[in-house]
């Protein structure tokens, strides 16, 4: 089935927007621009395979050279042989021919620069994009396998908790439950042990203030680790009432039973007393 995904950052939120596509198992590029800045997203089978932009990310020279893992005179030799002769090689593997650096070295450093940039694109709050399915701009060589999860939760772990929170569960009475998994797709989801605490409070039953009150974590904190994992696909909202509310609901219709077979009885006790009465007045007149 093709995916027809474009529009509006405004309307669809970029985890939103990840998770259609994660969930999809889809294969192709998301391409997102704000204004004169352009990033492309690539994805296999659901999971983010590469990233760049040119005005977010680091030239890859330099981010091994910042890292400590060439001199500034290696990559300058690197950078001018890519010059002279050898400039249909990519500086990864001029750098790797010369024993500069090995495939490791920059499977980290190209996995580091890629999940940099998504985690900056999660600060995004305008622009547009558009889902390419099963087109590829450039054919990397080196590319990694990142959970789209995994991408989200570390994305939203630095950015501005209030309002993240206030936006997306403005509700505490929501009830949530765990998500399933996608059909086909694994997740591979790396929890920290307060968002594994959090988690494990999300029953279906009770709502984010109940979950608030039995948290290990202060409410805030509980929100914000429930507000993550929500826009990270892991648990969803249920159209159910709080547990506390059906309990009540419960006692009340039952208060309500209660009344109504009083009130029955009570009329029914009258009906009789009153024959009884009437039977009593009726004998003394005989």
């Amino acid at each position: 089935m093709e995916l027809d995904l474009q529009g509006n950052i405004e309307r669809f939120t970029l985890p939103e927007i990840f998770q259609l596509v994660a969930a999809g198992r889809k294969s192709g590029t998301l391409g997102i621009q704000r204004e004169d800045s352009i990033v492309m997203v690539y994805f296999k089978d659901g999971n983010i395979i590469y990233g760049y932009g040119p005005r977010q990310t680091f030239h890859l020279g330099q981010l091994l050279q910042q890292k400590g893992i060439i001199t500034a005179e290696q990559l300058r030799e690197a950078v001018e042989a890519q010059g002279k002769g050898e400039n249909s090689k990519r500086l990864g593997e001029i750098l790797i021919s010369r024993r500069f650096i090995d495939r490791a070295d920059l499977e980290a450093v190209v996995k580091g620069q890629v999940e940099e940039l998504l985690y900056s694109l999660l600060s995004w709050q305008v622009g547009s994009f558009k889902f390419y399915e099963d087109l590829y701009p450039t054919e990397e060589e080196i590319t990694v396998s990142l959970s789209v999860e995994n991408v989200i939760l570390e994305g939203l772990r630095r950015l501005d908790e209030k309002e993240m929170v206030s936006e997306t569960i403005p509700d505490l009475d929501v009830v949530f439950s765990l998500s399933a998994a996608q059909q086909g797709r694994g997740r591979a989801v790396t929890l920290e042990a307060t968002e594994w605490n959090v988690m494990a409070l999300v029953d279906g039953r009770r709502s984010v203030r109940e979950i608030c009150k039995i948290s290990p974590v202060s409410e805030q904190e509980t929100r914000t680790k429930m507000a993550q994992l929500l826009l990270a696909g892991i648990i969803t909202k249920t159209d159910r009432k709080p547990q506390s509310s059906v309990d009540f609901e419960r006692m009340a219709n039952r208060l309500a039973g209660l009344f109504e077979e009083y009130l029955t009885e009570k009329k029914t006790h009258n009906r009789l007393k009153d024959h009884n009465i009437t039977h009593t007045i009726v004998e003394a007149t005989e």
